[in-house]
């Protein structure tokens, strides 16, 4: 296949579940971390057993500068990438009342400047392919309908909707589809304390997700077959929305 994907945050979490899964579809990966080098190059590893390549590049998706010196740098020595998955996050829970100046920034700094960050860089270098492309944008259930304690995060995912759906209509002509995948409560570090009751209660599948599914999801918008999808958001919810 020789397609080349860039998933940022893939050292850990959702990331690293969707990393593996498009290796075990036969893609390439380029493994993006910001501090857990050990967590990231523990995913070459396993990606080199799948008998896919993959490479690390580590930078901060909310340094502007950073991102686009490392990522030009990568793009020059190896080229343009097939494919793009945006899915590195921070969150910084409060209620409004008690979210700080910082909780603000930091959430949209991260989460929807590094929208722009991670793929200025990326996007002509893709047009310069003259080949179809995939982006994938990680929004999540807060995005769409809003959640208490989640005000910042849940602009800046409703941020990332609207800026995936605009950019893909600017690509299409280029045969570079760009859809969103929004996942609800999924099965992370983040869930443990979130009793069978609570989840009875508010999710109509009564279960979270498992990452898998959101990794599915990512990997059938990367593929072939969705190269007539685009400007879409699939949520990954069991009904939550």
């Amino acid at each position: 296949m020789n397609k080349t994907i860039l998933v940022t945050g893939s050292s850990r979490g959702i990331g690293k579940t969707i990393a593996l899964y498009l290796a075990n579809k036969g893609y390439d990966l380029v493994i993006h971390y910001r501090s857990q080098i050990d967590q990231a190059q523990e995913v070459v590893k396993q990606i080199n057993q799948l008998e896919q390549s993959a490479r690390l590049l580590q930078f901060d998706i909310s340094d502007r500068k950073q991102c686009a010196e490392i990522i030009n740098n990568d793009i020059q020595v190896n080229g343009a990438y097939y494919g793009v998955v945006c899915n590195a996050g921070v969150i910084s829970d409060n209620a409004f009342p008690l979210l700080t100046g910082e909780d603000w920034d930091s959430v949209i700094h991260t989460n929807l400047d590094g929208f722009y960050n991670v793929l200025h860089p990326i996007v002509m270098p893709m047009i310069m392919r003259h080949k179809p492309g995939r982006i994938v944008t990680l929004s999540s259930v807060s995005g769409i309908m809003g959640n208490r304690g989640q005000v910042n995060y849940s602009a800046a995912k409703a941020g990332i909707i609207g800026a995936t759906k605009a950019l893909a209509l600017e690509l299409a002509k280029r045969n570079i589809t760009v859809n969103c995948v929004a996942p609800g409560l999924i099965e992370t570090e983040m869930m443990v304390n979130l009793s069978q009751d609570e989840i009875t209660k508010i999710i109509p599948a009564q279960r979270v997700g498992n990452p898998k599914e959101v990794a599915a999801a990512v990997a059938f918008f990367m593929s072939e077959d969705a190269g007539y999808i685009t400007r879409q958001v699939l949520s990954v919810n069991g009904g939550l929305c």
